[in-house]
């Protein structure tokens, strides 16, 4: 048993650093994308560089996150979840580093934006297989002990992974504006070889999954994992809907409130300011929702907050709209730190609950995926295409509350997963309505 928990900790370790590095390289993308990465590869002169840069967008941002998800998932599912770990975070931080020793536009020409393309795609691949895999070790390692406590290490990757990428965006972004992009802008990306490399070394000293060792001695591997997915697929499409509440959320308030506030008149450290306060709220939040879903149930904890963050949605753009800093902070830790963390922090669990061992990391990172790209995905682009054209923040408002109540009407179909045991076979609890089940 000592042992078990030493094994056990360390899974979780392990998957918090995997999310880390994945939301630290998405965010510090994202953002230094937005202040330099237009003059530096996607220069305006050149049409055909528009074409690849919109292109590439779509490919990186839509296609291969998803991708990305079945492919590691089924590999997951057929040879082991830990090899496949391996991969995803040494190509995630492995993709991220590359980026910023990349040559620019000047000096290579169209070559500059096709080879950051080839290299996000790389990223949303890796990204798309790392959350299931990290997920349901911790979920298959803990069995039947507290499984929302030790899945909240990897939810916790998210605002750890914004805080990290935060910080050192807004340690660059001071420098004089020729430094930075001439060298600046690549520091973000060569230090996340530094999480890499930790990340590498603690996941090598896991074990297998003890579930998944079971389902191999028994010759039980599912031989499509996406066909058996796909031939039961009310799991991950409730999966799907279940999380497109927090991934809206998170979008919304996260990468495009910073350039929403800057629109309306906030300074850029302002806007990055409230996302830290925010992101440090989460840290506390979202550990004690999952906590909590361990005693009460995934449904009720992940339903309260889909219903505050309904119900906040107004209230939260309207302190947006007031203009003043220190409301803006309230804004975001209301909005984001708040009710977003109980939406996701018990969701690693509940995902992971709602498959069976032999297509588990296929069906929860498909879900998981499906939510992001619809949730996080589409969510800002529609928001700022509504922005411009009523000249206000009610079509984000309507967003937030839109996605927040999907998730919510979900939850009425997902029976509760907490208190049962995890099964071997795809025809987990939660693939029948209550109604069914009755």
């Amino acid at each position: 048993m000592p042992q078990r928990t030493k094994q056990l900790r360390r899974v979780a370790l392990s998957g918090l650093l995997g999310t880390t590095v994945e939301f630290y390289d998405f965010l510090v993308y994202g953002t230094v994308a937005a202040v330099a990465f237009g003059e530096l590869f996607f220069p305006g002169a050149d049409p055909a560089v528009g074409t690849i840069a919109a292109f590439g967008t779509f490919a990186a941002g839509y296609v291969a996150r998803p991708l990305g998800g079945i492919v590691f998932g089924h590999f997951g599912d057929r040879l082991g979840r830990k090899s496949m770990l391996l991969l995803t975070m040494g190509l995630m931080g492995g993709a991220s580093f590359l980026i910023g020793l990349l040559p620019t536009y000047d000096t290579v020409g169209v070559w500059a934006p096709l080879l950051l393309i080839t290299l996000r795609v790389v990223q949303g691949l890796a990204i798309g297989g790392e959350w299931g895999g990290a997920t349901l070790m911790v979920v298959e390692h803990a069995g039947a002990r507290r499984r929302g406590l030790w899945s909240s290490f990897t939810q916790l990757g998210a605002p750890l992974g914004s805080l990290l990428s935060a910080a050192v965006v807004a340690l660059v972004v001071t420098l004089p504006k020729e430094e930075f992009m001439s060298w600046g802008w690549r520091v973000p990306f060569l230090l996340s070889v530094v999480l890499l490399g930790v990340g590498l070394f603690v996941r090598l000293k896991v074990v297998e999954s003890p579930l998944f060792a079971e389902v191999k001695q028994d010759r039980g591997m599912a031989r499509l994992p996406i066909i058996d997915v796909l031939r039961r697929p009310r799991p991950v499409l409730l999966a799907c809907c279940v999380g497109i509440g927090a991934f809206t959320t998170q979008s919304l308030l996260t990468s495009y409130l910073i350039s929403y506030a800057t629109d309306i008149g906030y300074a850029r450290s302002q806007a990055l300011t409230a996302l830290t306060v925010s992101s440090s709220v989460a840290l506390v939040v979202l550990p004690c929702a999952s906590v909590l879903s361990d005693r009460i149930g995934r449904r009720p904890v992940v339903l309260a907050g889909a219903l505050v963050s309904a119900t906040l949605a107004f209230p939260v753009l309207a302190l947006v709209d007031s203009r003043s800093p220190g409301l803006l902070i309230l804004a975001v830790v209301l909005g984001h730190g708040f009710a977003q963390s109980m939406m996701y922090g018990p969701l690693g669990a509940l995902f992971s609950e709602m498959f069976g061992t032999r297509v588990r990391y296929t069906g929860a990172s498909l879900g998981y995926q499906g939510a992001t790209l619809i949730g996080a995905g589409f969510s800002p682009m529609i928001a700022g295409a509504l922005v411009a054209g009523s000249g206000d923040s009610t079509p984000i408002a309507l967003l937030l509350c839109g996605g927040s109540l999907i998730t919510a009407l979900s939850l009425w179909f997902v029976r509760e997963t907490g208190k049962g045991a995890l099964t071997h076979t795809t025809e987990a609890p939660a693939a029948l309505t209550k109604e069914a089940s009755a």
